[in-house]
């Protein structure tokens, strides 16, 4: 039997993320049916967090109950980390591919000797040996890698995975000490957390669909007809570097090199021409649909689906056809 797979549950709200639960999936897949598989969560929620573990089939959690580590900085929570893997016997630790969660693993390659790898989008174990693939040079190619050594750590690209499948099961609590933190691993201390603007919908990281919107909208007031799509399909709202350099949209709904990266299951380009600023931050999207009136324009060479029209009159057509099959 081969040393179970540890998975970092991050915690949002008291809940396990999205994110984490879809690290639960891969570490199924790489633990083999018959090896367990654990999770960790950390703060003074986690074991009412844990429960999420058990609706997955993860029936042991390990739970570093500590108020302290609500908002403690990453190398903390490694520590932490680092001393439930040990005590465990992990050999493999499995984490979203969050912000906290790629400088997770970072900080574990120091703190536990651990081969890491981030933005993995294909993970299977050959001849014993963890190989992993990921995107490389924004998106343009992709490598394999070879985790070799004793320890790896891993942290999934969003949405490059299908989620667990539900299976209920009882749940087994540990607790996890965490008296013998360094002083000095708590000396920043988080004073504010503000969320930046963004749309009605879901985070633009977290979304399984991004509808973003380009110049082609022509002005900020008709960009409600990419919110109003993005609506109709529970999507996020994003928008391309000319949008936000105009000030139609703050800075934060920027897809790009230079704003956020975005991997989602669905990714609807409204009047985005297609600049390679753009297509770094979304080409690994799942599938890409082009929404432009331009037939030339760049976008259409990575899209899976193009439209070439007038946007003005395709959109709302496309929005009131998704409400009528959705009910809406």
């Amino acid at each position: 039997m081969t040393p179970p797979v540890l998975v970092f549950g991050e915690v949002h709200e008291g809940r396990v993320a999205s994110a984490s639960l879809e690290a639960i999936a891969v570490a199924r897949e790489l633990a083999g049916p018959s090896d367990p598989v654990i999770g960790f969560v950390a703060g003074s929620r986690g074991e009412a967090a844990a429960a999420d573990f058990a609706r997955f089939g993860v029936g042991r959690v390990l739970v570093a109950e500590d108020p302290r580590l609500d908002a403690a900085p990453v190398g903390a929570i490694a520590h932490a980390v680092t001393a439930a893997a040990r005590s465990s016997g992990s050999s493999l630790l499995v984490a979203g591919g969050t912000t906290f969660g790629r400088e997770l693993v970072g900080r574990l390659a120091v703190r536990w000797e651990a081969a890491v790898a981030t933005g993995v989008t294909e993970a299977t174990r050959v001849d014993g040996t963890l190989r992993v693939r990921r995107a490389i040079f924004g998106g343009r190619a992709s490598e394999t890698r070879r985790l070799e050594g004793e320890r790896s750590a891993i942290a999934i690209r969003p949405h490059a995975f299908p989620p667990p499948v539900e299976r209920p099961g009882a749940l087994a609590i540990e607790r996890v000490a965490t008296g013998d933190l360094p002083a000095s691993l708590m000396a920043p201390h988080r004073t504010e957390v503000k969320a930046p603007d963004r749309g009605a919908g879901p985070g633009l990281t977290d979304a399984a669909i991004v509808v973003s919107g380009g110049r082609g909208l022509r002005g900020p007031s008709e960009f409600h007809l990419v919110e109003d799509l993005a609506a109709s399909l529970d999507a996020a709202v994003g928008a391309s570097r000319a949008v936000t350099d105009a000030g139609w949209r703050p800075a934060s709904f920027q897809v790009g090199q230079t704003g956020k990266a975005v991997s989602p299951q669905l990714y609807i380009a409204v009047g985005i021409s297609g600049a390679i600023q753009h297509l770094v931050g979304m080409v690994s999207s799942r599938v890409i649909v082009a929404i432009n009136s331009d037939a030339g324009a760049p976008i259409f060479k990575v899209a899976d689906y193009g439209i070439v029209g007038d946007l003005f009159e395709i959109v709302p057509a496309l929005t009131a056809e998704v409400r009528r099959a959705r009910g809406r």
